[in-house]
């Protein structure tokens, strides 16, 4: 009988989730001069698809990578 040994998992690699902090709207209305109330009509009128954020249960976060996607985008 032969024995099946599991390959380590990647380890070298950190995972994108534990990496990127989770910024909340009051965060990125801060980072981006821009009221809070301007990102909610944003988000539901998805005006800046491009500006993407993440729903947990009823608390809206964004990736800090997707905020500063959308800075450059933007950058003349």
């Amino acid at each position: 009988m032969e024995l099946q040994t599991q390959s380590p998992r990647n380890t070298s690699t950190p995972s994108p989730l534990r990496t990127t902090p989770l910024l909340t709207p009051a965060e990125v209305s801060e980072i981006l001069g821009v009221t809070v109330d301007s990102l909610s009509v944003w988000r539901c009128t998805k005006r800046y698809p491009s500006l993407q954020h993440v729903k947990v249960g009823r608390k809206v976060m964004y990736r800090r990578e997707a905020v500063d996607a959308f800075v450059n985008e933007r950058t003349v």
